[in-house]
């Protein structure tokens, strides 16, 4: 130690140097957790890989497996449509576990658009009660709908959305019920600082323990067996509806015990309900009791579109599907092979006097694709319904179509009652279009 200090300075001197060590010691030690953390995230998103690669490779494996059962001559009728079944089965399978992933990346990009419209709360939970209750019954359960106390007619959502989360949590409840039963319970909750619609998915499952409920909406949590199986095929079916949630300017929260059940608790904001009439949830159930068999009874009569079609579609496999789905409906339909082709018929119909009832483009073809097709009609002053069909699924993609001029849009793969149903809407709505094109 310098002679010529004086021990206060050289006291003061110390400090500092321990400060700095104490600091120093700080710092490794939290660089070192910050690597065992990230060593963990990479060892877990490692993980997830896997898991989707075994998904995909089991869907897959089965797909082409049937595939090529079905081409045995041998096969008897009941096996065929075993096959057929499986391949259905697995290819949704296949589609769900590749838009939860999409779902993800933009939703942690910030790139996932939500598209608010007035809707009916109750007309949704009758879609999603309607799809899942023959997953219910399958395995022998109950699915009971129960609407509590007055609820807003109609609510300023995003309903595709919001029923992508109930499809979710109503799924994994089903999935990882082996008796009793799953209910989901919705009410109205106007407290706090807006109105709010909650709902509740309850089941009688085998539920979770304490450090799986932890990391439930972890993305990319190690797939402990329980953990990994209750979250779904993909792992990230809870961790997509949270950011929904919060997306619709809710919450999803989760409540859960072995061998007791889980209770899921989303809540949405409902928007402003200036002039919506509050309606007896009770009264209002009966339309989600009542919508299967209505479905089933619109099912058992001939749809009878009874219009003539111009579906514009490059892929032959396409053609053929959509056609057989169409013609089934009842409606005529004319094939065109790219955009060029497709504006020429319809104006060529126009002209003739035997005008297309609705177009269906494609909106990526060769020589001219689906976008430019419908501006260049629309800017030749057809005004006919245009539908747009097309595969891509990302945030702006339904905002694209409809700025070039469509209708409205469909994403492949095509559902075949909700194509159907989409031709329907237009069709009814069709009168009120003129004829496109003065003679």
């Amino acid at each position: 130690m310098d002679s010529h200090m004086t021990e206060p300075a050289a006291e003061a001197s110390i400090r500092s140097l321990t400060t700095t060590c104490e600091e120093l010691t700080r710092l490794v030690e939290q660089a070192n957790r910050q690597a065992m953390v990230a060593e963990v995230a990479s060892h877990a998103k490692t993980e997830f890989l896997a898991r989707v690669s075994h998904v995909m490779r089991t869907s897959m494996t089965a797909i082409l497996g049937f595939t090529d059962n079905l081409l045995d001559p041998s096969l008897s009728q009941e096996d065929r449509l075993e096959a057929v079944r499986t391949i259905k089965r697995n290819g949704e399978h296949l589609i769900e576990l590749i838009s939860d992933i999409l779902d993800l990346s933009q939703i942690e990009a910030g790139k996932l658009a939500v598209n608010h419209a007035v809707c009916s709360p109750f007309q949704i939970v009758a879609d999603v009660q309607s799809r899942m209750n023959a997953h219910a019954l399958a395995k022998g359960l109950r699915l009971d709908v129960d609407f509590i106390g007055d609820l807003p007619e109609t609510i300023q959502t995003d309903p595709e959305r919001l029923r992508q989360i109930l499809l979710n949590l109503i799924g994994n409840a089903i999935e990882f019920t082996e008796t009793g039963g799953v209910r989901l319970v919705i009410h109205f909750s106007d407290e706090g600082l807006e109105p709010l619609l909650r709902f509740e998915v309850i089941d009688t499952g085998m539920g979770m323990d304490s450090d799986q409920l932890a990391s439930v909406f972890d993305p990319f949590a190690t797939a402990a067996q329980e953990q990994g199986h209750w979250r779904g095929k993909s792992g990230l079916g809870l961790s997509i509806s949270k950011l929904l949630a919060g997306l619709l300017g809710g919450d999803l929260t989760v409540e859960s015990a072995p061998e007791v059940g889980t209770t899921c608790r989303l809540k949405i904001a409902t928007g402003p309900l200036d002039g919506v009439a509050m309606v007896d949830g009770a009264e209002n159930a009966l339309i989600v009791r009542n919508h299967e068999y209505r479905l089933r009874a619109r099912d058992a009569e001939k749809v009878g579109l009874g219009a003539r079609i111009l579906l514009a579609e490059d892929g032959p496999d396409n053609q053929r599907l959509l056609s057989f789905v169409l013609r089934k409906a009842g409606a005529e339909v004319v094939v065109a092979e790219n955009g060029r082709v497709a504006v020429d018929l319809a104006m060529a119909a126009e002209a003739g006097g035997q005008p297309f009832s609705l177009v269906l483009m494609d909106m990526q073809m060769p020589v001219l694709d689906g976008y430019s097709a419908t501006s260049l009609l629309r800017m030749q002053g057809y005004s006919r319904p245009i539908i747009a069909v097309t595969a891509h699924a990302m945030a702006g993609d339904r905002e694209r179509c409809l700025s070039a001029g469509c209708d409205d849009y469909t994403s492949k793969p095509i559902d075949r009652l909700r194509l159907v149903e989409v031709v329907r809407t237009w069709l009814d709505r069709a009168p009120r279009h003129e004829s496109a094109v003065s003679s």
